[in-house]
Order: structure tokens, then C-alpha cells, then sequence
């Protein structure tokens, strides 16, 4: 059994006296670290040590050198112990460790690299329309950032959210998902001896309705930035709203990925199975609602199942395995209480819908495709989160375009075309806040990335995250002495 902090503040691991959090493995089923929750105690100390190194001015206040210095130093230390962090997330996740090593781990350094990079090339405004004057914008750090990460892909989308908020002179205070808190709490550890002053990023762990509830609801605190559930999300953004708090909120997604009969027919059926099984299918941007045309229809679904059906599920360890575990007791439930029984005429399974064979121990689910008859089916509906896939066939490009947008989720949508007009078409039909054409999953920081209607408010990204983690300030100067009424004179 591993052991990790309560909490990190002003760079000093701790201990708190809270309820022992139990960490599983999802591979074995074994707790391997037990994490006392930090207490309000702790989190008012982690509020007051980033309030206290902002109102310093020991970060906001260095030149944009030093803070991209700094910014890429934290990468290279990230880079040097990536081996260790990748390990200790696959024991925590269940992701297949070349996956985390390969993918995960990789986008972390990235994303310091890019904020060290994109506050190096900030610009303001300046207006000289009111011609006795100059005024110019400046855009000024907000404070102390409160940051949720999610349970699915903690590294990747917990480095974000620190490196958004602290590269433009603010600091943060980081809650990880209970259920996967060890790979996110490793690295920032790693962060505290990159040359970051004490207080800019530290951390509690604990539930959501304890330390997190407190860290969003505390005075102290300037932004909420929250990825996960979209019922979590209402709560949380709720009690931003009783404080007048701005708030970033990436919850879920039900997303279509449609493939047009002139797709390129490899291209789509690789891009169909890494939208769905990546990340071991848990990923709020999976294309879950695969839609194909009729035309090729009955060629898609016969390799897609085929393939589906070859997908290898094992240790993540083993550099074989494709996918691993669902990620912890309840979301195996979960997603097990999606496959449909005999009775439901509805859907029926084409692959998978069970236990992963050959395991005795572990949260292994067997990668699931099932065709749906109506897009109203909860399958089509609800977000599982899981290797689950829903699979409908449509006739024309209205269709598909009218089923894709009868969700009330909209974070991602996707299209496979060789034709170009169909797929302007089709970016311009789809209601969500990310079209991928003709590509899996992709990230371009400089665009944002958040959602519509119950996917989100909202966005990340860079200039995005400028928007959200600066306040504008109007600065309006005189080009020559002014001429005054002098009054009572």
C-alpha cells in the first residue's frame, strides 16, 4: 500500500485527521493507498497560502521571462520523473500503461509548454478613437483558482487546468477526483521543485461533498474550473452563483460520429473504434452514438463488430493490452446497467455487453457494441461512459444531422466524408462546441474546447483561458494637460 498527502500547501506535504479515502487498483481490486481527507482545516490553509503568495505578488508580479522560465522548468521536471507518474496512474486508473506513457504522460509537458509560449505572445488593446486620449486595456491575474479534475483522465486534464490559471499570474488550489487521486498528487509534488514559489499550486485531496464542496464555496477563492458529471456540475456552478464566481464547467457529452457513404472506409472504422475505446471508452468526448449511412451500412457494422470483437482486454501492464479496467466498482455498475435484457426491443448487442472473460478479479468489461432502433433509446440518451457504443443507420444527411443534434448533451460531434462540401455541410449542421472531420481526437490548445446546452459552460484553451483567468482593466490617459471647469472657483 502507497501512501499520499492530505494535502500540499506552501510546498509541505500533510496528513490530515479526515476519513481514510481507500484507493483501489481496478486491475486487482486492492486497495493500494489509504488518504486521510483534508479537513476545512486544510483547505482554508490551502485558500490562504494561495491568496497569500497572490496579494505578495511573488509570482503575478515577475516578468513574463521568468514566469515562462519557470513554466518550462516545471515541464522538464514533469518529463523527468514521467515514468514514475505513469506508473502510479495505471496502478490508480486502470489505463493500459504504453497508453499513459505514450499519450497521457506526454500531453502534460505540452501543456506547460504551450502557456510558457502563448503569455509570451499576448497582446492588448489600444484605442485612439476619442482623439485627446489613449486608452489601452491591460489584463490583470484574478486571484486564486479553484480547480475540480475528473477521475478519468487525471494527468492530462488536471495539468490543464493548474497550467491555464498560473501561467497568467494566478494561484490554484487543485481537488482530484477521489476515486484516481495518486497520479495527479504525484506531480504535484514534482511541481513544488521545479522553482514555483510556495503557494501557487497546492492541493487537497478529498470527496466532493467535503474538501470539494468547501474549496468552491470558500471566500477565498477568485474561479471555479471544474471537469466531470453534468449533475455535479449544476451543484457546483449553483454555488458559484451564490458568490458571484465565474466558473468553467466541462461535463458530459453524448456525442454522433457519422459516417457518410463516400467515407474513406479504413479511415473511419479505425477513427469509430479510437472515438469509442480510447482511454478504455471512459471519456466524456467519445463518439458513443455511431451513425453510419445505409449504403455501406451492413460493411461497416460487419467490421466494426469484427473488430470490436479483437480488441484485447487485459493487465494493463501487459504491452498488449488495448483496454484495461473500468476505473472503479460503482462505474463498472454503472455501465453494467446499461446492457439491455431480453425484454428490450429496443437495442439489441451485437458484441460484448458483459464481463470481460478470463477475470476473476478486476473491473473488466468487455468492449460493447449494440444497435438501437430509435435515437430516443436511453443508450442513445444517457451518458455511460464507458466501451459502449450505441449504432443506428440513417438514410440521408438530414437525418443523421437531426439525430445527431436530438441530444441534450453537445460537447463533440464527428463526420467522415472524402467530400469536402459535405463536410462544411456538416461542421455548420452539427450543434457542439468541437467538429472533428475526417480525425479521432484531437487538441489544438489554441482553440477552445468546452461544450453546449448540459455539456458545459464555458471554454479551455488559450485564449479561452486568458478570458477566464484575467480581468480587464481600462486604462484612459491624456495626450496633453486637459483644460477643466474649475468648480467653485
Amino acid at each position: 500500500m502507497t501512501g499520499a498527502p492530505s494535502a500540499i500547501i506552501d510546498g509541505e506535504s500533510l496528513i490530515g485527521a479526515g476519513r481514510p479515502i481507500e484507493v483501489v487498483n481496478p486491475a486487482t481490486e486492492e486497495v493500494i493507498a489509504q488518504i486521510p481527507e483534508a479537513g476545512d482545516d486544510l483547505v482554508d490553509r490551502a485558500v490562504a497560502s494561495a491568496r497569500a503568495v497572490f496579494d505578495r505578488g511573488d509570482w503575478r508580479l515577475m516578468s513574463v521571462a521568468e514566469r515562462q522560465r519557470i513554466l518550462r522548468a516545471c515541464a522538464d521536471a514533469i518529463v523527468a520523473h514521467a515514468d514514475e507518474i505513469a506508473d502510479v496512474e495505471c496502478a490508480n486508473l486502470g489505463v493500459p500503461l504504453a497508453q499513459i506513457r505514450n499519450g497521457l504522460v506526454r500531453r502534460v509537458p505540452g501543456n506547460f509548454h504551450f502557456f510558457a509560449d502563448y503569455i509570451g505572445q499576448m497582446t492588448s488593446e489600444l484605442y485612439e478613437q476619442e482623439k485627446e486620449y489613449l486608452t489601452f486595456v491591460r489584463r490583470e491575474p484574478v486571484g486564486v483558482a479553484a480547480l475540480v479534475s475528473p477521475w478519468n483522465s487525471p494527468l492530462a486534464l488536471g495539468s490543464m487546468k493548474i497550467v491555464s490559471a498560473i501561467a497568467f499570474g494566478n494561484s490554484c488550489v487543485l481537488k482530484p477526483a477521489e476515486q484516481a487521486p495518486l497520479g495527479i498528487t504525484r506531480l504535484v509534488e514534482v511541481l513544488q521543485g521545479a522553482g514555483l514559489p510556495p503557494g501557487v499550486v497546492n492541493l487537497v485531496n478529498g470527496t466532493g461533498v467535503g474538501a470539494g464542496d468547501r474549496l468552491v464555496r470558500h471566500p477565498g477563492t477568485s474561479r471555479i474550473s471544474f471537469t466531470g458529471g453534468t449533475r455535479t456540475g449544476r451543484v457546483i456552478m449553483a454555488a458559484a452563483g451564490e458568490n458571484l464566481k465565474p466558473s468553467i464547467m466541462e461535463l458530459g457529452g453524448k456525442s454522433a460520429n457519422i459516417i457518410f457513404d463516400d467515407a474513406d472506409f479504413e479511415q473511419a472504422l479505425d477513427g469509430a473504434l479510437l472515438g469509442i475505446f480510447s482511454n478504455n471508452g471512459q471519456q466524456c468526448l467519445a463518439g458513443s452514438r455511431i451513425l453510419v449511412q445505409r449504403a455501406i451500412a451492413d460493411r461497416f457494422i460487419e467490421a466494426l463488430v469484427e473488430r470490436t470483437g479483437r480488441i484485447r482486454v487485459g493487465d494493463p501492464r501487459d504491452p498488449m493490452t488495448e483496454i484495461g479496467p473500468l476505473a472503479h466498482r460503482n462505474h463498472y455498475d454503472h455501465v453494467m446497467g446499461f446492457v439491455p435484457d431480453a425484454a428490450d426491443k429496443g437495442a439489441r448487442i451485437l458484441v460484448g455487453g458483459d464481463r470481460a472473460k478470463g477475470f476473476d478479479r478486476g473491473f473488466y468489461f468487455q468492449p460493447t457494441i449494440a444497435a438501437v432502433e430509435s435515437n430516443s433509446h436511453r443508450l442513445c440518451q444517457e451518458e455511460i461512459f464507458g466501451p459502449f457504443a450505441s449504432l443506428m443507420v440513417f438514410d440521408a444527411d438530414e437525418e443523421a444531422y437531426r439525430i445527431a443534434n436530438e441530444s441534450r448533451f453537445g460537447l463533440v460531434g464527428y463526420a467522415w466524408s472524402r467530400d469536402i462540401e459535405r463536410i462544411m455541410t456538416a461542421q455548420s449542421r452539427i450543434s457542439a462546441g468541437t467538429i472533428w472531420c475526417n480525425t479521432p481526437m484531437m487538441r489544438d490548445l489554441h482553440a477552445p474546447f468546452g461544450g453546449i446546452r448540459e455539456s458545459g459552460v464555458g471554454a479551455e484553451g488559450g485564449r479561452a483561458a486568458e478570458a477566464f483567468y484575467t480581468s480587464q482593466k481600462a486604462v484612459s490617459i491624456p495626450l496633453n494637460r486637459l483644460t477643466l471647469r474649475k468648480l467653485g472657483a
